[in-house]
């Protein structure tokens, strides 16, 4: 009973988290419809601008977001340090709150729009550094890979109900304010029930240990391992003691110099690049503007329709690969084999679209347009099978109790400045390059098998405090970080004497 009912806990507490992930997702998948409303361009005065103007207000409206989750994500650090992982994601989900009714008021300019755009970003910047971080440490080793990869399954929803939800207020609701504003309002669900669920869960485990609240860090551990005193219970919590009293003893404060001993080095190197890499894929400019996107491979009037049905694809490659394939076959071999897919499914658009031009005055899909959608789909179902869940999972496993925070700021961050370029990119590359765009993506895909062989390491069936062996060794690792702090405090003594003031 005790282990059912912690597993029952460990999935409620990581979906209760997750929620951040959908309501980022849904933002995601429900802006660029509501620009596309004639009501909402009506309302923002921008009805008349030119095609130009229109796609550089897009690309705006989508990339100024990622620029506020930018540094939302280092400024969430202190609070995820001082104050706890659960606190942290409450005061994310209040920020994108805030965010949200900023941009449902009806201001009629651009400006207040995108200021709630802004800060809506700085939330969900802040869930998406949070949520792998709080899961990857709660969660039992066993399911850790199936738990982690709900951020993924719950973008994945967040973004298939985004575009059913752009496809039935342009079907059924009246075209005035409260079109536009019911799409958008609805961005309060997925911070609202992220509220809730962190206000009925308990806080990390390890970061109540690393504090020193021994007492409140077992009662966490026990509740979320099902409440019963077993030996693994035990075994546990003293390997969860064992490795932040090793931490501690090697050194006492966290500084920017210790991310870039050798095996730190290695890991914030991983944590940029592989969320470099999962831009690459081209499947987040798919997400960002689907529906332009299937326009220009052929849909015709039925783009929003085939949109709705991209996001249900999407559900079900996460749903798959977290039910059959993860945590059996790795980490390494997903990313390598879903690059491999995405590449030459890209390369097939690429070729149609170059011998079958899209005519652009058709009112539905052709035999190309639909073949084009159907490898779509079939690249939006492999990047939901490898790199949709994993770098999220990969980057919250990697990192030491010590340098997990700052490790998992630098990958999310690096996310979103990433995301930003390729948005900013996309629409202009959609107007301009038409085919080649999928060319570039197949060439990118094929690059990161390479990049997935040569440099990321196996991490499954492994504790977080074993990653240090998998990461350069426990023995390599404690050598530079003592002779570090040797070096640190002989210049500080040094100092001390030199200090007329002290002596």
């Amino acid at each position: 009973m005790g282990r059912k009912l912690g597993l029952f806990r460990a999935i409620y507490l990581v979906s209760a988290s997750c929620m951040g992930s959908f309501a980022f997702a849904f933002d995601t998948g429900i802006i660029s419809g509501v620009l596309a409303l004639n009501s909402f361009q009506e309302d923002f005065k921008y009805t008349h601008y030119t095609k130009a103007q229109k796609t550089t207000v897009n690309s705006n409206a989508v990339s100024i977001l990622q620029g506020g989750a930018f540094f939302g994500c280092f400024l969430i650090s202190p609070v995820a340090s001082y104050l706890g992982r659960r606190t942290g994601l409450i005061v994310s989900s209040l920020i994108f709150t805030v965010g949200t009714i900023l941009q449902v008021i009806n201001s009629g300019t651009l400006g207040t729009f995108y200021a709630g755009r802004v800060v809506a970003g700085f939330g969900i910047g802040s869930a998406t550094v949070l949520i792998p971080m709080y899961s990857a440490e709660m969660s039992p080793k066993e399911f850790r890979g199936r738990l982690g990869a709900c951020f993924q399954l719950f973008f994945a929803l967040g973004v298939m109900i985004a575009y059913w939800t752009t496809y039935a207020v342009s079907k059924d609701q009246p075209e005035g304010t409260n079109q536009w504003q019911t799409a958008l309002g609805l961005q309060l669900l997925g911070s609202t029930l992220l509220l809730i669920g962190m206000c009925t869960v308990k806080e990390s485990a390890r970061w109540l240990a690393s504090k020193g609240k021994i007492d409140k860090a077992r009662e966490s551990l026990k509740w979320i391992r099902g409440g019963e005193e077993t030996p693994e219970l035990q075994a546990e919590f003293d390997e969860i003691l064992a490795g932040i009293e090793e931490e501690a003893r090697v050194k006492e404060n966290l500084t920017i110099r210790e991310l870039f001993l050798p095996a730190n080095r290695y890991r914030i190197f991983i944590a940029i690049t592989i969320q470099l890499c999962a831009q690459l894929t081209g499947n987040t400019s798919l997400a960002y503007y689907a529906t332009q996107i299937f326009s220009a491979v052929g849909a015709g009037s039925s783009a929003k329709l085939v949109t709705g049905f991209f996001g249900v694809v999407k559900v079900c490659g996460v749903l798959i690969f977290q039910t059959f394939v993860l945590d059996r076959i790795g980490r390494r071999v997903p990313f390598m084999a879903g690059a491999f897919a995405m590449g030459s499914f890209m390369l097939i658009i690429a070729c149609i679209l170059a011998t079958h031009p899209v005519n652009a005055s058709a009112t539905g899909a052709s035999s190309a347009g639909i073949a084009c959608i159907i490898m779509t789909y079939a690249e939006a179902f492999s990047y939901n099978m490898s790199w949709g869940p994993l770098p999220w999972l990969y980057m919250g496993e990697i990192f030491s109790s010590r340098t997990r925070e700052a490790g998992v700021a630098i990958g999310a961050a690096s996310q979103w400045l990433f995301n930003f370029m390729m948005s900013q990119v996309t629409p202009h590359a959609i107007e301009n390059i038409g085919w080649r765009m999928f060319l570039m993506f197949a060439i990118f895909n094929y690059a990161i098998i390479g990049y997935s062989w040569l440099v990321l390491k196996e991490t499954s069936q492994h504790s977080l405090e074993e990653m240090q062996e998998v990461f350069g060794g426990p023995k390599h690792q404690q050598k530079h970080v003592e002779a570090a702090v040797h070096e640190e405090n002989t210049q500080s003594d040094a100092k001390e004497a030199a200090d007329p003031v002290k002596q």
